[in-house]
C-alpha cells in the first residue's frame, strides 16, 4: 500500500495526493449529501476494521464526523483507542495509526483507559463533547459501551456547570472567525452559526436542557454539511473556508444558481443555528440560576406591556391575549416590548404569533405604526428582537419586501453585514441621532428603507424610491411624509458623495446641494442618516476626515437655505503669502506649500507625499500675487505618520526644481490595490465655478494623484482642485480643470492622457 504514496517532509502524504489515496487506497467514495456521507463513514469503518484484530479489552472508537457518520470527502479522522490495561497497547496503537498516516489521512488520536478518558473529559469540556459522539468501530463492545454511557451520564449531570466556560471559549472563537451569516468568505465550521455551533446544540440537547435540535436547525445543519461536501469536492482537499473564487463552482455542485444564491442560503442557515444557540444558552442560564418564584413555586409573571408579560426571563403573551381574537398589531407590539425591555421573546410565543396573528390591513392602524417606530427606536434591543421575529417569519408579515432583502450579500468589502441586517443596523444607529431632528420617526423609517432598492436593476437610490414610498403608504403615512421618505432614499448618498468628491468652497457645489435638499429639516434628516448608514456599514466607511467634510458641507448648505446667500470661499492661509519662498507648513493632516508660480506644482507635491507614504485626500491649487499655492489634506497610507524632517526636506528640494526627488518615486513599483473593471473617465458640465470637472474612477494605487496630475499638466490642463474619494479598493478622483467646456478633441486628448497615467 505504501508504494502508492508520495510523502512530504513530515512523513505524511502531500495534500495534492489526497484524492488518489483516499479513493484508491482507502476506498472512500465522493459525493454530496447525507447518503454520500453515510457511504464514506462505512468505507472508513471497513478500512479501520482491517487494521485492528478483534480482541477483548481493546476498542477503537470514532468521534467527531466519523463518530456521527457525517464524513466530508476529505474529513480528518478522530479516533480513540480504549483499553482495559492490556499489555502491548502502544505497539497495538502504532499498528493502527501508521497505516492511517500512510494512507494520507489526517488523524487526531489518543490511547486511554476508560478511567483516563473520563478523567480527561472531566477537566476538558472539548473532550467531554467529543465523547458524546463516540461510536464503536471495532473491538470490545462492552468496554466501548461502558465509556460511552458513563461519559453521556457524566455530561448530563455536569453540563449546566460546564456551559458558562464553554460559552466563553465559544465567544472567543466567534471573535476570531466572525459571523458566518455576514461573511463573504466565512469558515463553515468555526464561524458563528457554523458546524461547530451545531455541535454545541447537540451537546445541550444531550444534557436534556432544552430541545435545541428542532427541525429547522436539523435542516440548516444538513445544508451546511452539503455545502462543506461540495467545497471539498470543488477544491479537492480538506478546506472549511468558503473562498470567493470557489463560490460559483460550489453553487453549481449544489444545484444553486450562483455564488449569491449560495451565500444567501449559508447566511440563512447560519442565522438559524445562531438563534437556536442563543435560545439554548438562555435555557441553560435559567436552569443554572433559577428565577423568582411565586407562592405556588412556579416562575412569577410580570406584566411589561399590554398583552405581554415576562415569564421565567422571557416574554410571553398574557392569557387574555391568547384567549381573545388577536389584533393585527400584536406581533409588532410584542417585538417592541422585547426591544425596549431587552427581554427575549419565548419560542412558543413566536410560534403562536406566526400561526395565529392576523395580517395587517393596509393602511396599518395607528397602533401598529406606533409599535414599529418604538421597535426601530429601541436602540441596542432592536437587532436581537428583529432577528428573532425574522427567524419565525413575522417580519415577512409586516414587510413583504423583506423576502427579497433577506441575507442578500453585499460584495463591497466595506460592508460588514448582509443587506437586511445592514438596514436594521442603520435604524439602530439612527436612534442615536433621534434628538437632532424634527421628525425622528421619519428618520428611523428612512433608515430602515434607505437601501431597499439594492438587488433591483439600476441605481438603488433611484429604483428604491417607489418601493420605499409604497411601504410608507402601506404603513399609513400621509402623502407629504411619503414624499419625504422617498427623498431620503433618493438623496441618502448625496452628502458623503459631494463632501468627498467636490470643492466645498465652490458656490456651485453649495447651491446644487441646497436645491436638491430643499429645506433644513430634510438636511438634518440626511445628515443623521448618512452617519447612521456609515456606522452600520463598517469602520472603513467613515473617518474623522469624512465626518468633518460632511459637517462642513451641511453647515454651508444650512447657511444658504437659511439666508439665501452662498458662503464665500475661504481665503488662502496668510502665512503662505508672506516670507521667502518656498514656504512649507506641516500641521496635523494638512500640508501647505507656496512656491514661485509655475505649472506642475500640484503633481510635484503629490509625488513627494506619495514617496513618504501619505495619501492625499483633497488638494487645492491656486496662484496669488505671483505665488503658486498647494494645500493638501493627507493621511498615512499604512497608519504610521512619516518623519516630518525628511518630508520637509524633500518637499523643499522638489518645489525648488530638484527632479531627483520625484524620480525616486518613478523608480518604485506602485502596486494597485484593486482590479476588475477598466478605469473610466466621466465629465461633469456646470458642476463648478469657472471650471469643468473630470472624474476618474479607477483602482486605488500609491502615487495615483501624482501620475494623473502630472499627465493633465503635460496635456496643457490647469488643475485648480482635486478631491480623492476611496471606496474600498477603488477611488473616485475629481479634478477641477480651469476654463470652459472643452471641445470633443480636447476632451479626448485629456481623457487619453489620464487613462495612460493610470
Amino acid at each position: 500500500m505504501t508504494s502508492l504514496i508520495r510523502k512530504n517532509a513530515s512523513g505524511h502524504a502531500a495534500d495534492g495526493d489526497a484524492n488518489l489515496l483516499i479513493n484508491e487506497v482507502v476506498g472512500v467514495p465522493g459525493g454530496i449529501g447525507e447518503p454520500a456521507r453515510q457511504r464514506r463513514a462505512a468505507a472508513y469503518d471497513s478500512f479501520l476494521r482491517g487494521l485492528l484484530p478483534a480482541r477483548d479489552g481493546v476498542a477503537l472508537l470514532a468521534v467527531g464526523g466519523l463518530g456521527r457518520r457525517q464524513c466530508a470527502p476529505y474529513s480528518d479522522l478522530d479516533l480513540v483507542l480504549v483499553h482495559a490495561g492490556v499489555p502491548g497497547t502502544d505497539e497495538l496503537a502504532a499498528s493502527v495509526w501508521y497505516p492511517i498516516w500512510d494512507a494520507g489521512l489526517r488523524l487526531d488520536h489518543s490511547v486511554r483507559t476508560v478511567a483516563e478518558a473520563l478523567s480527561v473529559a472531566q477537566d476538558d469540556v472539548k473532550v467531554a463533547l467529543g465523547l458524546l459522539d463516540a461510536r464503536l468501530v471495532v473491538g470490545d463492545q462492552a468496554l466501548a459501551d461502558a465509556l460511552i454511557s458513563t461519559a453521556a451520564d457524566h455530561w448530563r449531570r455536569t453540563a449546566v456547570r460546564h456551559l458558562p466556560g464553554l460559552r466563553e471559549v465559544t465567544t472567543s472563537r466567534w471573535q476570531t472567525h466572525g459571523e458566518l451569516a455576514f461573511l463573504l468568505e466565512g469558515d463553515l465550521k468555526e464561524a458563528a452559526g457554523g458546524l461547530r455551533d451545531v455541535g454545541l446544540l447537540r451537546a445541550i440537547s444531550a444534557a436534556g436542557i432544552t430541545d435545541a435540535l428542532r427541525p429547522a436547525v436539523r435542516a440548516a445543519h444538513l445544508r451546511l454539511l452539503d455545502t462543506r461536501d461540495a467545497l471539498h469536492q470543488q477544491v479537492g482537499r480538506r478546506v472549511d473556508r468558503l473562498v470567493a473564487q470557489e463560490g460559483d463552482g460550489v453553487a453549481a455542485l449544489l444545484g444553486l444558481e450562483d455564488r449569491d444564491a449560495l451565500l444567501r442560503r449559508v447566511a440563512g442557515d447560519a442565522r438559524t443555528v445562531s438563534h437556536a444557540l442563543d435560545d439554548a444558552f438562555r435555557a441553560a442560564d435559567r436552569l443554572r440560576s433559577g428565577r423568582s418564584r411565586g407562592g405556588n413555586g412556579r416562575p412569577a409573571r410580570r406584566p411589561v406591556a399590554r398583552d405581554v408579560v415576562e415569564h421565567d426571563g422571557e416574554l410571553v403573551l398574557a392569557r387574555t391575549a391568547i384567549g381573545a381574537r388577536p389584533d393585527p398589531s400584536l406581533s409588532l407590539r410584542v417585538a417592541a416590548a422585547s426591544a425596549t425591555t431587552r427581554i427575549p421573546i419565548a419560542r412558543a410565543t413566536c410560534e403562536w404569533l406566526a400561526a395565529y396573528c392576523p395580517p395587517l390591513p393596509a393602511p396599518w392602524p395607528a397602533e401598529a405604526r406606533a409599535a414599529l417606530i418604538t421597535l426601530l427606536g429601541a436602540g441596542a434591543g432592536l437587532v436581537p428582537a428583529w432577528e428573532t421575529c425574522d427567524r419565525y417569519g413575522l417580519v415577512d408579515g409586516w414587510l413583504p419586501e423583506w423576502t427579497r432583502l433577506r441575507s442578500l450579500p453585499q460584495h463591497n468589502p466595506v460592508h460588514r453585514f448582509t443587506l437586511d441586517r445592514h438596514l436594521v443596523q442603520t435604524a439602530h444607529e439612527a436612534s442615536r441621532h433621534a434628538r437632532e431632528v424634527e421628525r425622528p420617526d421619519l428618520l428611523l423609517l428612512g433608515a430602515l428603507l434607505h437601501d431597499i432598492g439594492k438587488g433591483l436593476p439600476g441605481d438603488h437610490s433611484t429604483v428604491g424610491v417607489p418601493v420605499a414610498q409604497a411601504v410608507a403608504t402601506r404603513v399609513g403615512l400621509p402623502a407629504p411624509e411619503v414624499e419625504l421618505i422617498g427623498s431620503l432614499v433618493r438623496l441618502h448618498l448625496l452628502l458623503p458623495d459631494v463632501a468627498t468628491r467636490r470643492d466645498l468652497a465652490d458656490p456651485v457645489t453649495i447651491a446644487s446641494v441646497a436645491e436638491a435638499v430643499g429645506d433644513t429639516g430634510t438636511l438634518d434628516l440626511l445628515h443623521a442618516l448618512v452617519r447612521a448608514d456609515a456606522a452600520a456599514t463598517g469602520p472603513a466607511a467613515w473617518s474623522d476626515w469624512k465626518g468633518r467634510l460632511v459637517a462642513e458641507l451641511v453647515a454651508r448648505v444650512r447657511t444658504a437655505l437659511d439666508t439665501g446667500v452662498l458662503p464665500e470661499p475661504p481665503a488662502p492661509d496668510p502665512e503662505l503669502l508672506a516670507g521667502p519662498l518656498p514656504v512649507i507648513h506641516l500641521t496635523g493632516d494638512r500640508v501647505s506649500v507656496a512656491a514661485a508660480d509655475r505649472r506642475g506644482l500640484l503633481a510635484t507635491v503629490a509625488g513627494c507625499l506619495a514617496l513618504h507614504r501619505l495619501e492625499v485626500i483633497s488638494a487645492d491649487a491656486s496662484a496669488v500675487d505671483g505665488r503658486a499655492l498647494v494645500e493638501c489634506r493627507v493621511q498615512p497610507r499604512y497608519g504610521l505618520p512619516p518623519d516630518p524632517v525628511p518630508l520637509r526636506a524633500d518637499l523643499r528640494r522638489a518645489v525648488a526644481g530638484d527632479v531627483s526627488v520625484t524620480q525616486r518615486l518613478r523608480g518604485r513599483a506602485l502596486a494597485s490595490r484593486g482590479g476588475g473593471a477598466a478605469p473610466r473617465v466621466v465629465w461633469h458640465r456646470e458642476a463648478a465655478t469657472g471650471a469643468v470637472l473630470l472624474e476618474l474612477r479607477a483602482a486605488d494605487a500609491a502615487g495615483l494623484l501624482y501620475r494623473v496630475a502630472g499627465a493633465l499638466d503635460e496635456a496643457g490642463a490647469l488643475v485648480r482642485a482635486a478631491r480623492i474619494s476611496t471606496l474600498g479598493a477603488d477611488v473616485v478622483d475629481a479634478f477641477y480643470l480651469v476654463g470652459g467646456w472643452p471641445d470633443d478633441a480636447t476632451r479626448a486628448r485629456l481623457e487619453a492622457a489620464v487613462l495612460a497615467a493610470v
